[in-house]
Parts: structure tokens; C-alpha cells; sequence
């Protein structure tokens, strides 16, 4: 916004013209306006500019009355703050975004700085955390903020410090769910904690993908990984339901598919770790999988083709996913850190917990759902 300018009224105008205006001295006796004999002359105070000095009616002030006067030039810095236009260089809205402006392009040259010269550091895993937290992360939240426009709920249910697995439905035809929960769980925690998320083989077997998945802290779905992660205290995330629950028609929406053989489940029981189950509602419709082309996919060496009702028929356009309102809810912490370590192989247990896990996934999926108003909105 400009800054505000002081305009000066029609009658202060008057008073710094040429032509002075009469004082509005009010005599005791029949309104003569000429001075007594023997009575005090009247001095008339100067009024200041316009935009320089307050505004101050005429009054009367005796020789005697009249207080000392200060210089005009140590006046002057605190009439001039005074005015309602007035704003110091430290308040000015201008200077403050010039100011972030350079903060963010010194930051953005010592970010280049650091990786033309190598001084970054990447864990044994491939996991860049300054690239996800400054490209990475930057890329994905136009698309969580204001495309998707995700809540999430039950943020505090994820513990602030050690190792939690949290387990979530899959779903869209495109894994971008894991991508949304990746930064809901980094933008919304108190801690900031960064999700470790378990992928599947076929990520890491596309050329460009591959790298940025190992960027991004994606690492292959496999119990070793896992369960090294988890020993280090990291966040990780699994989606359990795998090809099955990403590629299933639109007609099987919000139905979990089956979870696998509960691997996850003897990998938080080995370490210990809370399992977090985790409801994404929104990601089932935008891409409406209407159908499957088998055979192509087999050519191409996927896992499913999908038909969409945008998609082969508008070309690149189709590729667009449709707009609806995200949610994704954290539900309560199933704790594992009261079994004994033989736990871990105990087939019924890991069975009961899955289920436990699953039931849990689905009873807020559909709580979700009776919630929502619309699709979209």
C-alpha cells in the first residue's frame, strides 16, 4: 500500500496564505476588538506548515503567558512521527519487504554456493534433507495449500522425538497421497519431523523418479530398511495396501484392500515402535479410474494402465487431477513396546494388530466421509 499523505483542510490553508485571517478575540464588553488602553499586547502564535506541526486553534497568549519556545529543529523528528501518515524506516511496510527480499536471495546464493561446492550432506540412504526442505518441499506445497487444500487432523498424536510407523490407505491412481502426507506431517508437526516414506520397487526402477524419491527420503519397502529407520528415530510411513489400493476402479472407493502379510506390523513390534494409523479422504477422486488396459500395461511393464474420464482421450491435459478438498487424520498410537521380543514372530498377533490397524483405517474413512460436504469444496 502507498504511503498515506497528509492533506491539509481549507481553513489551515487560510491561516499560511497571504492574507491573514482576524483573531476571534472575544471582548468582555460591548465587542470592540480594539486593545485597552493599559491592557498587555497580544502576540499571535505562528502556526506551523502544513505536514510539520499539529494543528492548533488561534488563542491569545500575553508576553507574560507565553512559554518558552524550543527550537524548531529539535521539534521537528517528533512532529514529523507524529503524523498520522508517518512511518519509520524499521515500520516501513516497503522496507520490510525489500529487506526479506535480500534475505531470501543471500539465501538462495549460499544454498547454490553449497551445492556447487559439495557442502551438503546425504545420509545412507540418499535422503537430502536441505534440497527437500528448500526445492523439494517448495514444489509439492503449491499443489497441498491451494490445489488440494488439505487439513489434517490428529497432528498430535505423532510423538515429537523417536521412531513411529505410521500406516495410511492408498489411493488416486498416482501415489500423491504419500506426497501430500509427507508434507502435512513436515508443515503442521510442532517438531517439524520429516516422514520417511517406504515405496515400491517400480519407483526406484524409473530414471528421473528414482533420484528424486532418494532425495525426498524414499526409501524401498522392505522390513531391513525399515526397521534401520526406525532404530534411528525416524518417522516412517507405509501404505500397506501397495498397487492394489492405488490402481483399484473408482467403484471400489474408500474399500481397503487387503494389507499384505503384516510385515510393518512385526517391524514396529521389533523395534518397539507406535503404529500411527493414518484416513486420507480426497485422493480416491482425482483420477476416476474407469477402467484398465491390461494388456498395454503388461507392455509397458506396469502394474495397471488406467482409463480415466480425461485420460488417454485429452492427451497431456487428462494428466491433471482433478481439484477435490483433502483431509488427513491421524488417528490414535497403537502402542508395541509391551510385547516381548518373541512378539515379532507370533503369526496370530501380527494378524490381530493388522486387523486392529486396518478396522481402525476404515471406521475413520467412513467418519470422514459422512463429514464431507463435497468433493470439491
Amino acid at each position: 500500500m502507498a504511503d498515506a499523505k497528509v492533506i491539509p483542510f481549507d481553513d489551515d490553508r487560510s491561516r499560511t496564505g497571504a492574507v491573514p485571517r482576524p483573531s476571534r478575540r472575544r471582548s468582555g464588553g460591548g465587542g470592540g476588538s480594539g486593545r485597552r488602553k493599559g491592557e498587555p499586547a497580544v502576540i499571535h502564535e505562528v502556526q506551523p506548515l502544513p505536514g510539520l506541526g499539529r494543528r492548533q486553534d488561534d488563542v491569545h497568549v500575553t508576553r507574560d503567558q507565553q512559554p518558552p519556545q524550543e527550537p524548531q529543529k529539535s521539534q521537528e523528528p517528533q512532529e514529523s512521527q507524529d503524523q498520522p501518515g508517518h512511518q519509520s524506516p524499521s515500520s516501513s511496510p516497503h522496507g520490510g519487504v525489500v529487506g526479506g527480499l535480500e534475505r531470501r536471495i543471500a539465501g538462495g546464493l549460499s544454498f547454490l554456493r553449497r551445492r556447487l561446492t559439495g557442502d551438503y550432506e546425504v545420509d545412507e540412504f540418499g535422503y537430502d534433507a536441505e534440497l527437500t526442505d528448500q526445492v523439494l518441499m517448495s514444489m509439492v506445497r503449491p499443489l497441498y495449500e491451494k490445489y488440494f487444500r488439505v487439513e489434517v487432523k490428529g497432528i498430535e498424536n505423532i510423538p515429537a522425538e523417536g521412531g513411529a510407523l505410521i500406516v495410511a490407505n492408498h489411493s488416486g491412481t498416482l501415489p500423491l497421497d504419500g506426497l501430500m502426507m509427507q508434507v502435512g506431517v513436515h508443515d503442521n508437526h510442532p517438531a517439524g519431523r520429516h516422514l520417511r516414506l517406504l515405496a515400491a520397487d517400480l519407483v526406484f526402477m524409473l530414471p528421473v523418479v528414482n533420484e528424486l524419491a532418494r532425495k525426498a527420503g524414499h526409501t524401498l519397502a522392505c522390513a531391513e530398511d525399515a526397521e534401520r529407520l526406525l532404530e534411528r528415530g525416524e518417522l516412517v510411513g507405509v501404505m500397506p495396501e501397495g498397487f492394489k489400493g492405488i490402481g483399484k476402479p473408482f467403484s471400489e472407493r474408500y474399500k481397503l484392500q487387503r494389507f499384505g502379510r503384516g510385515g510393518f506390523v512385526s517391524t514396529a513390534l521389533r523395534q518397539g515402535a507406535p503404529i500411527i494409523p493414518c484416513s486420507i479422504v480426497g485422493a480416491e477422486e482425482i483420477y476416476p479410474m474407469i477402467g484398465n488396459a491390461k494388456t498395454l500395461a503388461r507392455v509397458l511393464g506396469f502394474p495397471y494402465f488406467p482409463i480415466t474420464p480425461t485420460f488417454p482421450w485429452l492427451g497431456p491435459l487428462g494428466a491433471i487431477p482433478l481439484p477435490t478438498k483433502w483431509t488427513i487424520q491421524f488417528g490414535e498410537p497403537i502402542r508395541t513396546d509391551g510385547y516381548p521380543p518373541e512378539a515379532a514372530e507370533d503369526p496370530m498377533l501380527m494378524f490381530n494388530l493388522t486387523d486392529q490397524v486396518r478396522e481402525q483405517i476404515q471406521h475413520t474413512l467412513y467418519k470422514l466421509l459422512v463429514q464431507r460436504r463435497s468433493v470439491f469444496f
